[in-house]
């Protein structure tokens, strides 16, 4: 017996537009650019909003400085134009950031290095950020760290990104647009009947299956594109997705400074080494083929062995994987181009939209192929433009120029925004404020309420972490689970405890959550 529930009697102008599989950087970033171009849109997610690749990056915002050694100056350019974008539009969680690349006679030249920071400095139009300086690493405070032998280097601009929360910013801004999005929901199968879809969704905390119609679908899972693709036999696709395994290490940070550094290694490959939640430092990333499924990815011992190596072969202090207090892969979904080298895959993303020309008889579906989470905003433009012809009464582009929730600040000025809720919240100190206003922005008065003193905000677990923004992540964020909070929605688990961690999952479990999001209203209606 077919468990799934009757279709429900719907009218066609009843269905979705858009229905969006994946709730990663791509899949919220189109769902929201089309929610705002007046479609009905859903999204459903199989896990958490960003629990895969998209809260397992190396968290930056950049043009790629070594993707001008393949020549792809298209992207460079696109990625270096969108970085300035982006810090206008959430400057809460993406913010300058100031790298520095000691220079070693034996790999790039110096001449290569300068032209290279030459385009990176011209290519993209930089308007905000300062530009390349050559370091004296005998005198400039950014060589204490380095081993003596390294005397010069040179400086640029990148930009650093809370990448989880760029996925549930997008995602917030769907759903204040209308968006239904539904995390811990998969697309079941999907097949087309009487010019629209028929997308079987299922609650993967439940089991209950529900049949959606949809008008176009975008398959914008990542990892697992081709695996989504396998349950639409009605689809096709001639592209193919190559995975590559990128592994991070994190450890105690052991130089003074906020600049990042930027090491080559004797493969060609380079190390980024960042500051991270204040304390830490984040290192990565490696390229390797990922074998096994996309969630089974994990950092192995090689891995460790190679990140460790390069460190310490730059670095006074030495570095052991005692030294390591958290460690996480992600699998990058790349558009496979035939490179030999997983390094030189395109960074670059290509789509497949299938039938090729608009039929009426032909619901769309769109497959994105590859990526990277600074491009994500022109992706999902472009991948909207290529659906424009099968949906036109879709509006204009529009993200270029707004806000995401809780950027809005004046001049995009973080730091003069915390100088005035400080002044305004004398009771919350500083690092609290500093917290509140770097996760939340212009929204944090919607964490706090009516809050007026420390005990206002609930129970301390430790750290900066109260009760009072634990219950606005799960009525308010999609959060569920102690990980949803602790490691994609904070960080607040690299700072606490593991009795402190424990207390808080004891609190989490006594706690009973409000559903998140109403039974689906399949008019599209639904959204909260």
């Amino acid at each position: 017996m077919d468990p799934r529930p009757p279709f429900p009697a719907t009218r066609p102008e009843e269905a979705f537009d858009l229905l969006v599989v994946g709730g990663g950087i791509n899949g919220t970033g189109i769902a929201r650019d089309a929610a705002g171009r007046g479609l009905k849109v859903m999204l459903c997610e199989q896990g958490d909003l960003a629990e895969g690749t998209s809260s397992r990056s190396g968290k930056l915002i950049h043009g790629g400085l070594r993707y001008l050694e393949y020549r792809e100056f298209r992207l460079v350019r696109e990625a270096l134009i969108e970085r300035e974008v982006l810090l206008q539009a959430a400057p809460h969680i993406i913010w300058p950031m100031r790298f520095v690349l000691p220079h070693t006679p034996e790999q790039r030249p110096q001449w290569l290095i300068r032209l290279g920071l030459f385009l990176y400095d011209n290519l993209g139009g930089r308007r905000r950020l300062p530009g390349t300086r050559v370091l004296d690493l005998a005198r400039d405070p950014e060589g204490a760290a380095l081993k003596p032998g390294f005397r010069k280097a040179f400086e640029y601009s990148d930009c650093w990104v809370d990448d989880a929360r760029l996925v549930v910013l997008n995602a917030l801004d769907a759903r204040n647009r209308g968006a239904v999005i539904l995390p811990r929901t998969r697309c079941a199968e999907a097949q087309r009947e009487n010019g629209l879809w028929r997308v079987v969704i299922e609650d993967r905390r439940t089991g209950l299956r529900q049949t959606v119609p949809a008008r176009a679908v975008v398959n914008a899972a990542g990892p697992w594109v081709q695996e989504v693709l396998a349950g639409i036999p009605a689809a096709r696709s001639t592209r193919r997705v190559r995975l590559v395994k990128g592994s991070h290490l994190v450890v105690p940070k052991f130089w003074r400074g906020e600049n990042s550094y930027l090491l080559q290694n004797d493969d060609r490959r380079v190390i980024f080494v960042n500051p991270y939640e204040d304390r830490f430092a984040l290192i990565g990333t490696t390229d390797i083929p990922q074998e096994g499924r996309p969630e089974e990815a994990c950092v192995d011992a090689a891995e460790i062995d190679y990140l460790l190596s390069v460190l310490n072969r730059y670095f006074k202090w030495q570095l052991a994987p005692d030294d390591i207090v958290h460690r996480f892969s992600g699998v990058r979904p790349l558009y496979d181009d035939q490179a030999d080298n997983p390094s030189a895959v395109t960074r670059d993303y290509a789509f497949d939209i299938d039938p090729a020309w608009p039929d009426p008889a032909q619901p769309p579906v769109l497959s994105v192929y590859g990526g990277k989470i600074t491009t994500y905003r022109k992706l999902a433009e472009h991948a909207l433009d290529r659906l424009s012809p099968y949906l036109p009464s879709m509006g204009s582009a529009w993200t270029s120029g707004a806000s995401l929730p809780g950027g809005d600040m004046p001049g995009a000025d973080f730091d003069a925004f915390l100088a005035d809720v400080h002044a305004r919240l004398p009771w919350l100190p500083l690092r609290l404020a500093r917290h509140y206003a770097r996760l939340y922005g212009t929204r944090m008065g919607e964490v706090l309420g009516d809050a007026g003193c420390l005990d206002d905000l609930g129970q301390h677990f430790g750290g900066c972490f109260y009760e009072r923004e634990a219950v606005h992540l799960l009525e308010r964020e999609w959060a569920l689970d102690a990980d949803d909070i602790l490691e994609r929605r904070t960080k607040h688990g690299l700072h606490l405890t593991e009795d402190e961690k424990s207390r808080f999952r004891a609190w989490l479990a006594g706690r009973s959550v409000r559903p998140h999001v109403r039974p689906l209203d399949v008019s599209g209606a639904g959204a909260e």
